[in-house]
C-alpha cells in the first residue's frame, strides 16, 4: 500500500498536522516537512501544524516559527495527520483528530498498530521523515523540505549509526544533501553540540550510574531535587540514555527522570540481544526494537526492578 497524500485532501479546505509531546528530531522533520509540502500542494486549502515547542536547535527549518505550541479551539480539520506517534501521545492535539472528517495515521515504531482511518506504518524504515521521503517524491523535494527530512533521518538512525539504518536510508541521506543545505552544522547544532547546562547532568547522571546484571545492564535517574537544582527541562536530559548504553559490555540501558511523586519517565536502549519494544509495550509504552520508553509509578528501585525482571527473561532466553 503507498499513500497518494495530496489524493486524500483533494476536496478538503482545513488540514491539520500533529505529533507526540516532547517531540524529538523525527517527529519536528516530519511535520515541518509534511506541512510544506501541504502547503506547497493545497493551494486551495488552509494547512495547520501543530506541536510542543521543538528545541531552539530546530529553529532553522523552514515552519519552525509557523508552528502552533497553544492548541486552541478550531473548527474541524477535514483531514488530520498523525506523524511519527500513537493517538495518546498527541497531548493536547488529540481533540483536533477526534473531530477531524478524516485521520491519517503516519509512522514506523513498531509498537503502533494504528489510529487513524487510513494508517501507512512502516517499522521496518529508519524513520518517520524517510517514510515521507518516498511518499513525497524526489520530484516534489527543495531545499527547506529537504532539510527538514535530513533532520529526521539522522536524529532516528542516530546519523546512520543505529541498526535500523539501510543502504536505501543512505541513498536518500545522498540524495538529500544534494539540495545544497549546510549538513555538517545541522548534524553538529542539532545531534552532537550541547549546553553547558546538558554536559553537567549528563556527568553527574554517569557518575551516578549503576551496573548489575553481571555488568550487563546498567540504569540511572534523574529526581526532581536534581532537576530543580539545575533549573532543568525535560529537553536537558536528551542523549543521557544514549550515553549509557554506549559504555562497553552494556546490553541494556535505563534511565528514568521524575516527572510526578512515585512517576517516572523511562528511556530504554539496546543491544541485539534485547527487545526494549517488548518489555516497554509491557508497561504501557512503545517505540523500537533498540530504542522505547514508557512511564512508571513506584520508586525507582521499583521501576528498575520490574524493568529487570523482563530485560532478564530475555537475555536468559539466549544462552
Amino acid at each position: 500500500m503507498n499513500l497518494n497524500l495530496v489524493e486524500i485532501c483533494k476536496d478538503a479546505k482545513r488540514v491539520g498536522i500533529g505529533g507526540h509531546v516532547r517531540p524529538d528530531g523525527d517527529c519536528v522533520g516530519a511535520v515541518l516537512g509534511l506541512y510544506q509540502y501541504l502547503q506547497k500542494s493545497l493551494p486551495q486549502a488552509e494547512v495547520k501544524a501543530f506541536l510542543e515547542k521543538p528545541a531552539e536547535i530546530f529553529s532553522r527549518l523552514k515552519g519552525y516559527e509557523e508552528l502552533d505550541s497553544q492548541f486552541p479551539e478550531e473548527d474541524p480539520f477535514d483531514v488530520f495527520f498523525v506523524v511519527d506517534c500513537t493517538l495518546d501521545r498527541l497531548g493536547d492535539g488529540e481533540k483536533y483528530f477526534h473531530a477531524a472528517g478524516r485521520t491519517v495515521n503516519i509512522d514506523h515504531h513498531v509498537s503502533n498498530s494504528g489510529c487513524g482511518d487510513i494508517n501507512y506504518i512502516r517499522p521496518e524504515i529508519g524513520a518517520t521523515c524517510e517514510l515521507l521521503y518516498d511518499l513525497i517524491g524526489e520530484e516534489n523535494l527543495d531545499q527547506d523540505l529537504a532539510m527538514a527530512l535530513y533532520t529526521g533521518i539522522i536524529h532516528d538512525t542516530g546519523v546512520f549509526q543505529y541498526s535500523n539504518t539501510t543502504p536505501a536510508t543512505m541513498e536518500k541521506g545522498a540524495k538529500l544533501i544534494g539540495y545544497g543545505f549546510d549538513f555538517a552544522r545541522l548534524i553538529q547544532e542539532t545531534f552532537y553540540q550541547k549546553t553547558y547546562l546538558q554536559a553537567q547532568i549528563m556527568g553527574r547522571t554517569l557518575m551516578e550510574s549503576i551496573r548489575f546484571m553481571d555488568g550487563r545492564c546498567i540504569a540511572s535517574v534523574v529526581d526532581r531535587k536534581v532537576m530543580d537544582f539545575y533549573h532543568a527541562q525535560p529537553k536537558d536530559l536528551d542523549g543521557i540514555v544514549n550515553q549509557l548504553r554506549n559504555i562497553e559490555g552494556i546490553d541494556c540501558a535505563i534511565f528514568l527522570y521524575q516527572t510526578e511523586v512515585l512517576e517516572y519517565k523511562v528511556s530504554l536502549r539496546s543491544s541485539e540481544k534485547v527487545d526494549v519494544a517488548r518489555i516497554a509495550s509491557f508497561f504501557g509504552g512503545g517505540g523500537h526494537v533498540r530504542a522505547a520508553g514508557c512511564t512508571m509509578r513506584g520508586t525507582f528501585h521499583d521501576c528498575v526492578n520490574n524493568l529487570s525482571l523482563h530485560i532478564e527473561r530475555q537475555l536468559k532466553e539466549l544462552e
